[in-house]
């Protein structure tokens, strides 16, 4: 390389973007100074600031190094909308947050896959309970409204309580990114989001991959992804067969909406604009639907600890995830033919969000019931000698409360009673 040339390229090109020495020293966080040196040929840029050397400039990196633009004649990835050696610093940026102090993990980024040792000598029959998930279009709202990070905890703590249902302990997870073009800060924002939310869930971000779509994503668009991996004993998964008529409905709180009713919601804040920035419960409305999924893991593994003799768990006869469906559409999930889980509406705490939303939209009971969680984020079906145990323990992490029983019946989930909204 000729250093005085590639000075000099550098600065024509920093001129031609009216930019000077100072302003372009601030876009790439560095002094005046070094940006003097690289152009009067005294010093090169560090290969970490190339790409983004060159995208202040508007060039390739590859024309930086040779100190001339290329004449293009034929097509390039980078014309495509892609390019290499950016997305090189990015994975290295990516490294950093994929750093685990799990042994299990056995390599890091870099292999075409993730290895994980499964050797779990405790348990006696191991079963891989496995799970995908995205947060749907609340994603949409997350990167309109800066909250690029809290939308990696929606994904993962959502993808955890999936698995927990199953009575399964969280391993791993991978992650996927599309976007239509690849923004270092906000790639390294998501991908720290995710890990530090797997490292809240006892869990470990393993890899993944990042996919840049020009051609396919709009610009400034990102649609996130993750797959998980949890473990159960054979005999200890929770599927609801140990339901039977006279257990406890138990309803552990939600913090909001969770990842569910946005098509709902973004329809709301269509019609009434306004709705942003009102206030309920001493939060703006933006502020409010954006709170981050509940994670339950950490309330339920104590309570997964104590089995039968025979594997099988003794305090938790069945569990419901309450997403898209609201209660009914996922508490049938785990009922047993012949038994109906009769929930007394009057018990349930609907949260104020739930309580704008429903004056707000003029939403039926209906609608509000089969589409939020309306303040029931989980449900767990217990024994009914076990109900005040159990009440103890989750209300050590949320609120948790008796809304309902286990009866025979036809109808898997039944309704009795109204919501009390006011």
């Amino acid at each position: 390389m000729d250093s005085r040339k590639v000075g000099s390229f550098i600065m024509g090109k920093r001129k031609e973007a009216g930019l000077t020495q100072q302003q372009l020293a601030d876009k790439l966080c560095v002094s005046f100074q070094a940006v003097s040196k690289w152009e009067n040929g005294s010093a090169y840029p560090n290969i970490e600031i190339l790409p983004e050397l060159a995208m202040a400039l508007n060039v390739s990196a590859d024309e930086i190094l040779e100190g001339r633009e290329t004449q293009e004649t034929g097509l390039s990835y980078r014309s495509a909308g892609v390019d290499i050696a950016y997305t090189d610093t990015i994975k290295r940026e990516m490294a950093k947050h994929l750093e685990t102090k799990d042994r299990r993990v056995l390599n890091g980024l870099g292999p075409f896959a993730a290895l994980y040792d499964i050797h779990f000598p405790e348990l006696k029959n191991p079963v891989l309970v496995l799970k995908s998930e995205e947060p749907g279009s609340k994603q949409k709202l997350a990167v309109e409204y800066g909250y690029t990070e809290s939308i990696c905890h929606d994904m993962i703590n959502h993808l955890v309580n999936d698995i927990a249902v199953m009575g399964a302990r969280p391993l791993a997870v991978l992650d996927t990114i599309v976007c239509g073009n690849a923004e270092k800060d906000t790639i390294s924002t998501l991908v720290k989001g995710v890990a530090e939310a797997c490292s809240e869930n006892e869990c470990s971000l393993v890899g993944g991959e990042t996919s840049i779509q020009p051609q396919v994503v709009e610009k400034g668009v990102y649609v996130l992804t993750s797959s998980i991996v949890g473990i159960a004993e054979k005999n200890g998964i929770v599927d609801g067969s140990a339901i039977g008529q006279g257990d406890s409905i138990l309803a552990v709180a939600a913090n909001g909406l969770h990842t569910n009713g946005y098509s709902l919601v973004r329809l709301l804040m269509e019609k009434s604009p306004q709705v942003k920035l009102d206030k309920v419960d001493g939060m703006t409305f933006v502020e409010q639907i954006m709170k981050p999924h509940t994670p339950y893991y950490k309330a339920l593994k104590g309570l997964l600890n104590e089995k039968n003799a025979d594997g099988s768990l003794r305090m938790v006869h069945g569990m419901a995830h309450i997403t898209g469906g609201g209660i009914a559409g996922n508490l049938c999930r785990v009922i047993p033919e012949g038994l109906s889980a009769r929930i007394e509406l009057g018990k349930i705490k609907p949260l104020p969000i739930f309580k704008y939303i429903k004056r707000k939209g003029k939403v039926s009971d209906g609608e509000m019931l089969a589409t939020f969680n309306c303040g029931v984020g989980f449900v767990l079906v217990v024994p009914a000698g076990c109900r005040d145990m159990v009440v103890k323990h989750v209300k050590g992490f949320y609120d948790c409360y008796e809304i309902g029983e286990i009866t025979a019946g036809a109808e898997k989930v039944e309704f009795c009673g109204k919501l009390e909204w006011v």
